[in-house]
């Protein structure tokens, strides 16, 4: 009973596993699809985002796909337990999140377009699930790495609200915070690409079908067709 009533329920630090104060597994050196370091330091010119919108899986794969993204990873944030492992985390006695570090070159790809492809990527809208998924680890989440996108992705989120609600949803449950302070932990090896490795793996995301305007709305100058 203790560890369903975690599964909708955010412990507090008090509440939360312990941890450790290193993770006791390793981490792939590469991307086994873009070939690049997982880890930083990053090259110069790039810039980091963080993305929680249900399983890890499918989410990592659908930035990988994105021109522009240097690299991908996933794990956990959001939470109080250092270094977290996979079954602490589903158990919602950590408090974290599943999420996706994305790497990009902000030249070829914007933080708007990455805001428009996480939102389109699941439902904002389900709280601590995601489908079937049900799980404080399934919210959906954005953690900033600079005023610039915190204010990019309170306004995506606004946006995206109005047209939502105009097709029927509640209200959008996204949780929006600077990374400071909320460490990403990467996850176990196993869980990096997982889809690249096992193509026919669980995939649960799924958008609502609504398009969100973030990146396509017309410049101040021009007027609407």
């Amino acid at each position: 009973m203790l560890f369903s009533r975690f599964k909708t329920h955010l412990p507090t630090l008090e509440e939360a596993l312990k941890g450790r104060p290193e993770r006791d597994f390793t981490v792939p050196d590469r991307h086994t699809v873009l070939g690049n370091p997982l880890l930083g330091p990053y090259p110069e010119g790039l810039e980091t985002a963080d993305f929680g919108l249900g399983c890890f899986w499918g989410a990592e794969r659908k930035f990988w796909q994105t021109d522009g993204v240097w690299t991908t990873l996933v794990g956990y944030q959001g939470g109080h337990t250092p270094h977290p492992t996979y079954e602490e985390v589903c158990s919602g006695h950590t408090g974290h999140t599943e999420a996706v570090r994305v790497v990009y070159d902000p030249t070829v790809v914007p933080y708007t377009s990455l805001l428009k492809l996480f939102w389109e990527s699941h439902d904002p809208t389900q709280g601590f699930r995601q489908g079937n998924d049900v799980g404080t680890q399934y919210r959906s989440a954005v953690y900033t790495h600079s005023p610039a996108q915190q204010q990019a992705a309170e306004a995506s989120r606004d946006a995206y609200r109005t047209v939502l609600q105009k097709s029927g949803y509640g209200d959008i449950t996204t949780e929006i915070l600077p990374a400071e302070g909320r460490p990403f932990y990467p996850a176990e090896g196993y869980h990096q690409q997982y889809l690249d490795k096992n193509p026919a793996g669980y995939c649960g995301i799924g958008g609502t079908g609504v398009s969100c305007p973030v990146g396509v709305a017309p410049a101040p100058e021009a007027t609407d067709k």
